[in-house]
């Protein structure tokens, strides 16, 4: 495949996640005509351009070389030449260290063109059924345990859909801390394999995902973990807190129902007690 040879600018190139098809004709046209594909690596990005029937020679850009190959493609873009960079999968930038070569490029006043396309992200978030119309992308969460429920402390009251990526050899101890912190009823999906042969999406609270994987073992491909966000909490007026107060006093002592009313509605404990006192002995 040939095209026409591309202005001098930074061509941030999405490629598939996993079937070859899901190319963009403008992905192929600005990887046939840049001066230079870079790419994570080599051996990924030749199986797609040989399988639309090219031959190009590639440069590796990934977060071990960063340092010493982004200035070299920077300068050339400044000699007058175009560069095309392509992430293993998906769209650039996202999970992996394209962004410090964006940020140089724009230092530098050199043009940025995105070629959007396949992302993992998205595909996962609209398969999977929960609010589409706020979400916040939070990539892998930390290797250590502390480190992971403190950032899922974090993102516990977070309003908008989780989108994570995950590692199958972690994905049970994440669901399963996910589900301690973010709360055991709250609605997830698990997305592996997306595009490919044995794609799945998996549907449930977390409690019931966590206890699936743990007990199926690690699943085979690329994971991402959608989480619902938080049930907004229910508010009370006064006729809904006598109504409760009195439902929990029907089973339970009275300082125990105004105790478990407190935790509910977020009202002080003695205040509660004392209007379940006098509405005992308004009924008689």
């Amino acid at each position: 495949m040939t095209a026409p040879r591309l202005e001098p600018a930074l061509y941030l190139v999405a490629t598939p996640i996993g079937n070859l098809g899901d190319i963009t004709i403008r992905a192929l046209e600005t990887l046939a005509g840049a001066d230079i594909v870079a790419c994570e690596d080599t051996r990924v990005t030749r199986v797609l351009l040989e399988r639309y029937g090219m031959r190009r020679r590639m440069t590796a850009y990934h977060e071990h070389n960063a340092t010493e190959a982004g200035p070299k493609l920077l300068n050339a873009i400044e000699g007058g030449q175009s560069v095309a960079l392509a992430s293993d999968a998906g769209t650039p930038l996202i999970s992996d260290p394209g962004f410090r070569l964006v940020s140089q490029a724009q230092e530098r006043g050199l043009r940025v063109v995105p070629i959007p396309g396949a992302s993992a992200v998205l595909a996962a978030l609209t398969a999977s059924g929960l609010p589409t119309d706020a979400f916040l992308f939070a990539g892998f969460l930390p290797n250590r345990s502390g480190q992971r429920e403190s950032r899922l402390s974090e993102l516990a009251t977070s309003p908008a859909t989780l989108v994570f990526f995950e590692s199958p050899r972690r994905l049970a101890a994440s669901l399963a801390a996910m589900a301690s912190l973010l709360g055991e009823e709250r609605q997830a999906v698990v997305a592996r394999e997306l595009t490919k042969t044995f794609e799945e999406v998996r549907a449930g609270s977390l409690a019931e995902l966590a206890e699936h994987y743990e007990a199926a073992g690690a699943p085979k491909g690329e994971v991402v973990v959608c989480v619902a966000p938080p049930l907004a909490e229910k508010t009370f007026d006064a006729a809904d807190t006598d109504r409760l107060l009195l439902s929990l006093a029907g089973e339970m002592s009275a300082a125990k129902a105004a105790g478990e009313a407190a935790r509910m509605t977020g009202a002080k404990k003695s205040t509660l007690y004392q209007r379940l006192l006098e509405l005992k002995d308004a009924a008689g």
